[in-house]
């Protein structure tokens, strides 16, 4: 059994907050190091199991330490964890940028030391796997090898004894070329499936997920408090009070800086007011559309399942803890789970979304390594869910836009009331520095799961027993699904994308970006990484013209 002391790497500009995180890490048996000055030279002369990294360090670019911690062969199965002032918006990128996981300042030891283990059982599944892999191969050489000596000896066999090592190099061929792809594959799709389990909800994640989701919300700034508007406000009452008490002279130019401030909060107010017409009228159309991927052998079309069920309903696994998986055998599908989000823009029950949402395997490299093994997504249930209706649409994909991560699906949605939204028509819709209004499902289950009581998520998870199709119908049968609304403005306006400020996340993908007229004139579809709170969406020009007969 290995022993192995872990080593974990601290990477931290705040001289007292490094040497509590490496008090915590010593205290709880890590060999730590505080010696980051290197950069990359550092992690490598260290050789770290994992690196806890400060958000700012000094003379360090944390994100160009992340990329290249991640992009280089030695040490991209390094876990690591960041530490990063803020709230959720400020977590999601970090977890874009690479990072393994991502812990809020001021964070709770406790909390740090678990994440840590967590990720610690990650890579030691990982590295198994790895060692797996070489050993496969070690043993194909070694094979490849016999087969070689072989066939030098057969220049002086006799034609009986030829025929017969004919007939054992192409038995010992075919059980190699059989042994090493089923372990290679078996391996690869193994490590694929355990990181896609993070996605799985057991009843325990989902109520792990909902407390989280309520911590983060009650932890979070309301709406309501906008704090640009706060300190307009404040900004305005100080200027009166100097008015009050000013000489005549002075007056004049407090007046014109109070009359500016006076029109800044005018304009935000106004903005407020068309905020709301839009929610008003289009929340109902902005659906939540949940797609189950399965995978098939690509050869024989036969799908990848679990080899069998727990009493808890949780699959069954082997001694690393392995979900163990294969194409035959009497165990449920493997699925995947994917959230996006998608507007009504027809009558006929038609709803744009982007392609990744209607493909997710579409440029997703999560997915690539079970691709590159001969096992390939495929769509088991896709179901569009719209607010105030009781029960989730199935929908399907009608047309993929080739110019655009651009989608359109359709469900029936006769006879259930729902309003098709507006689009814009041509390019002066969307206006460098105008305000817009973005609906979506950033987060998707978590953003709803935070506006439930605790005794309803409670009642769901027993209901569903994690299930996440059960949980989407249980959310639907409360009328618990309603997209979340973020403002902005516009930063810029180019030929095939509209970058914008209002904040999302993952799951907020596909959502309709509103122009202060009250119509859409772009698709939400991925952050700007080199910006913080700023955001991408396709033109919706490219939506329309999938729309055409």
């Amino acid at each position: 059994m290995n022993h192995k002391t872990e080593r974990v790497l601290v990477v931290e500009s705040d001289d007292s907050l490094r040497k509590h995180i490496a008090a915590a890490l010593s205290d709880a048996g890590y060999e730590v190091s505080t010696d980051y000055q290197g950069g990359m030279r550092a992690v490598l002369a260290f050789g770290p199991d994992a690196v806890i990294l400060g958000a700012n360090p000094p003379q360090l670019d944390c994100c160009d330490l992340l990329s290249e911690i991640k992009g280089s062969e030695n040490t991209h199965n390094i876990r690591v964890v960041m530490l990063s002032p803020g709230g959720s918006a400020e977590r999601t990128r970090g977890l874009d940028l690479g990072a393994d996981d991502v812990l809020s300042l001021p964070f709770d030891p406790h909390e740090l030391l678990s994440r840590l283990r967590s990720q610690l059982r990650n890579k030691s599944i990982a590295d198994e796997f790895r060692e797996r892999l070489r050993l496969a191969e070690e043993n194909r050489n070694a094979t490849q090898q016999v087969v070689t000596a072989v066939n030098e000896e057969r220049r002086t066999l006799r034609v009986g004894g030829v025929a017969t090592v004919a007939v054992l190099i192409v038995a010992a061929l075919v059980f190699l070329l059989f042994y090493r792809r089923t372990q290679e594959q078996n391996t690869r799709v193994y490590a694929a499936i355990t990181r896609l389990q993070s996605g799985v909800l057991t009843e325990q994640r989902l109520m792990e997920r909902s407390r989280r989701a309520l911590d983060e919300r009650d932890h979070s700034p309301s709406p309501a408090s906008d704090p640009q508007k706060l300190q307009l406000q404040k900004q305005s009452e100080t200027l009166k009070s100097q008015i009050a008490t000013s000489k005549s002279e002075d007056a004049s130019a407090l007046q014109n800086q109070l009359a500016a401030v006076e029109s800044r909060l005018q304009k935000i107010e106004t903005e407020g007011k068309f905020a709301e017409r839009i929610i008003q009228a289009y929340e109902p159309s902005v659906c939540l559309i949940h797609v189950v991927l399965g995978f098939r052998e690509h050869t024989t079309g036969l799908r990848l399942r679990y080899a069998g069920v727990t009493s808890s309903g949780e699959p069954q696994t082997d001694e690393h803890s392995n979900p163990l998986v294969g194409l035959s055998g009497n165990g449920p599908e493997v699925h995947l789970d994917v959230f996006g989000t998608g507007f009504l823009v027809s009558d006929t029950g038609r709803i744009l979304t982007n392609h990744h949402v209607a493909e997710p395997w579409w440029q997703n490299d999560d997915l690539k390594e079970m691709l590159d093994q001969g096992v390939e997504p495929v769509i088991a249930e896709m179901t569009a869910y719209f607010p105030g209706i009781t029960s989730g649409i199935a929908v399907s994909t009608e047309k993929i836009s080739a110019a655009a991560d651009v989608a359109v699906v359709k469900g029936n949605v006769s006879g259930l009331g729902i309003k098709q939204i507006a689009l814009a028509d041509g390019r002066r819709s969307a206006v460098s520095g105008g305000p817009v209004v973005l609906l979506g499902y950033p987060t998707a289950l978590d953003a709803i799961l935070a506006r439930a009581g605790a005794e309803t998520l409670q009642s769901i998870a027993n209901a569903s027993k994690g299930d996440p199709k059960q949980v989407m119908e249980e959310l639907a049968r409360r009328n618990l699904i309603r997209p979340v609304t973020t403002q902005g403005h516009i930063g810029d306006v180019l030929a095939d994308k509209i970058v914008y400020d209002a904040q999302t996340s993952s799951g907020g993908s596909g959502g309709p970006l509103f122009n202060n007229q009250g119509k859409v004139i772009g698709i939400n579809f991925a952050m700007v990484r080199e910006f913080g709170g700023s955001n991408f969406a396709i033109p919706v020009a490219y939506g329309q013209s999938l729309l055409k007969p």
